[in-house]
């Protein structure tokens, strides 16, 4: 599992389980075996089996340890992480936060123990658009993380390049490539040059190429994510719709709507049939569309597809959240181009107020790629 190898993993999980079921292991080994297995079907996309499994294993594992145990907190972790693939954001929030409380009960705030738990929250505050409060956690986590496992560590990488994607979304490109740059070395030298765990951080390059002027090698990072991902069994799907959803962003900047449209197409129907997920992957990707269907005068087409990725946003986001800010922004060139300027007046002012609030520099959806 730690190599991304989880067909390979599956068997060995499964039969580990059925052993545990047939020899009456102890409660102990019983709950270890559930927690592996849901965190592969997590790592799978298979959220749904992944809940089942370890709210199984949570159970168990509080009868065994109490409902305060470090054990229970790290579990809360990985139930966190499948609520997040479920956009399931309060419920994820939820399980974080008393997971934090349990460790703040055995460890004190600068302990290693408690660095994974406020990475976690830094990364969940950053799909909900809270930029600030994210930055915060990684700002202490990291510090910690480096003390006491050193900066060329695995797990030091794989903080470094979370740090990296959001710095990227605040426009602030130079820390972000400051950080792959770092990462991105330790990450290869662990899974070598071509895995597709290497893929979040080739998106992190690919993102701060992208906005620096670089756009040769932003497509060749996005193409070669997506190569990899298609070429490897084991990587989970969703991985592979982020990598479509970001190509489909770049065809429309450079201006090759037939491409994004194909490869917005192939995400969407990844999303749609994907166990439990979608909610905000599916917005952006429902966006995308959109404006490819504005390049081509399709207006009535383009603004259901807006009013679709608004409805889903705003269903699991507060109205500040950055993606509500880029639907909004292909509105805006949508009533410009059919004459209505009140409108697009009108929400300009509430895309500007989301982009100052998440302090998110202003690019406008028209803009070129040559």
């Amino acid at each position: 599992m730690a190599c991304g190898g989880y067909k390979k993993a599956e068997p060995f999980l499964k039969s580990a389980l059925s052993l545990a079921r047939s020899t009456d292991a102890s409660d102990s080994e019983m709950c270890a075996c559930m927690l592996d297995l849901a965190f592969l079907y997590k790592s799978q996309g298979k959220l749904t089996e992944a809940e089942a499994m370890c709210r199984s294993g949570l159970e168990l594992q509080q009868e065994v340890h109490g409902q305060n145990h470090p054990h229970v907190a790290h579990t809360l972790r990985t139930l966190s992480e499948i609520h997040q693939g479920q956009v399931r954001y309060r419920d994820a929030l939820g399980c974080l936060e008393r997971a934090i409380a349990i460790m703040r009960r055995v460890s004190g705030e600068d302990d290693p123990e408690m660095a994974p738990f406020k990475v976690d929250m830094a990364r969940l505050l950053v799909t909900q658009g809270d930029f600030a409060r994210a930055e915060s956690y990684f700002a202490e986590a990291i510090v910690v993380i480096e003390n006491n496992y050193g900066p060329d560590y695995l797990y030091t990488a794989k903080v470094l390049t979370s740090m990296a994607r959001l710095y990227a979304l605040q426009g602030r490109h130079a820390r972000a490539e400051e950080l792959t740059a770092r990462a991105l070395p330790i990450q290869e030298k662990v899974y070598g040059a071509n895995h597709h765990l290497l893929v979040p951080v080739w998106l992190a390059m690919s993102r701060t190429c992208q906005s620096t002027g670089d756009l040769a090698k932003a497509r060749a990072l996005l193409e070669k994510s997506l190569a990899v991902l298609t070429e490897q069994s084991d990587s989970c799907p969703l991985a592979e719709a982020d990598v479509l959803s970001r190509l489909g962003e770049f065809h429309i900047l450079s201006e090759e709507y037939a491409e994004a449209e194909k490869v917005l197409r192939r995400a969407l129907e990844i999303l749609e049939g994907s166990s439990g997920a979608g909610g905000d992957r599916t917005a952006t990707v429902l966006n995308g569309l959109a404006r490819v269907h504005l390049s081509r005068g399709k207006y009535a087409e383009a603004q259901e597809l807006c009013r679709r990725a608004l409805e889903i946003l705003e269903s699991v986001f507060d109205e500040h959240h950055p993606s509500i800010a880029d639907v909004l922004e292909t509105l805006i060139k949508l009533h410009h181009m059919t004459g209505d300027e009140t409108t697009a007046a009108r929400l300009e002012q509430r895309a500007e107020q989301i982009r100052v609030r998440t302090r998110v520099a202003y690019v406008p959806t028209a803009r070129t790629v040559h």
